[in-house]
């Protein structure tokens, strides 16, 4: 009736309960035609299975947000067993190199620098493998080239120089903790691999030392254009003492992968040893 208080069930204009079975719009529903469900009623709902779900749910995300919170300290705690050290330490490093070789970009350059930034040559360490010089005979001295070549044998020094020289102004990285300016000469890697119709699909480089250090590359790395075959330093012809002959510059990995006194290059889809630190647990891609 009009003027009669709002009440759940009736209609306001006529007072009349409401049928609702009749035909009424809700948020453009019609009621009457919303399809009547198949199959078994549904059941009442428990009260005591609800609380019982929420709990165990509730107690599954605490449960992962503490196990994630315990996870550094159970790492470190797997550390501290003996037997689990090195597998741990080899799947680390493993994937550290596997990541780092995804985030390398072949045509991202190191930074380069002044002269004036310059290391002076008499400042600059000398750090050895084995020996500070192994003793080759310049005269004699070549690089045997094996592996997926066109062109595998014995190359002169002059072969390498007869290539394009660059000469650039980088930055040396020790694994110890020190680090240089110098200004290192010499031809590209990449250059010296077109010479001798390397495989371009073979995916290292290996190298032997004069004074039985090796290495390897992948291929990115070799033919990145600031890796080089450098027999220059200060623009002068490299000393015995910084691996003359020959020996890698790579400003883009730290320096025990830059092997001096050359004496074996060799392109190849498999690596039977990997480097001679790397052998010891270091990590082989060592990106800058």
């Amino acid at each position: 009736m009009p003027g009669a208080p709002h009440q759940k069930g009736y209609d306001s204009q006529t007072g009349q309960r409401r049928n609702f079975g009749q035909s009424r719009e809700s948020h453009g529903c019609n009621v009457s035609e919303v399809p009547e469900r198949k199959g078994k009623p549904m059941k009442d709902s428990d009260p005591k299975l609800s609380i019982r779900q929420i709990g165990e749910k509730k107690f599954r995300q605490n449960s992962r947000r503490e196990l994630l919170k315990l996870a550094p300290v159970l790492a470190l705690g797997a550390f501290a067993i003996p037997g689990l050290q090195e597998g741990l330490l080899k799947k680390g490093l493993g994937f550290s190199d596997w990541a780092s070789a995804r985030l390398f970009r072949s045509g991202h350059l190191a930074p380069t620098f002044d002269n004036a930034d310059l290391t002076p040559p008499a400042k600059f360490p000398i750090n050895g493998y084995d020996v500070d010089d192994p003793g080759v005979v310049f005269e004699n001295w070549t690089l045997t080239v094996s592996g997926e070549v066109k062109k595998p044998g014995e190359y002169k020094l002059a072969q390498v120089q007869a290539l394009p020289r660059y000469r650039q102004n980088t930055r040396h990285i020790c694994v110890e903790g020190w680090d240089v300016i110098g200004r290192f000469g010499g031809a590209r890697l990449s250059d010296f691999l077109t010479m001798i119709g390397a495989d371009p699909t073979a995916r290292y480089i290996t190298v032997n030392c004069a004074d039985d250090y090796y290495e390897s590359l992948d291929m990115a790395t070799a033919l990145h254009p600031q890796t080089l075959l450098c027999y220059e330093m200060y623009e002068r012809p490299l000393s015995r003492q910084h691996g003359a002959p020959l020996r890698l510059q790579i400003p883009t990995k730290i320096g025990y992968k830059q092997a001096k006194y050359l004496t074996d290059l060799k392109v190849t889809h498999v690596l039977d040893r990997v480097g001679y630190w790397e052998d010891q647990g270091y990590s082989w891609f060592y990106g800058l």
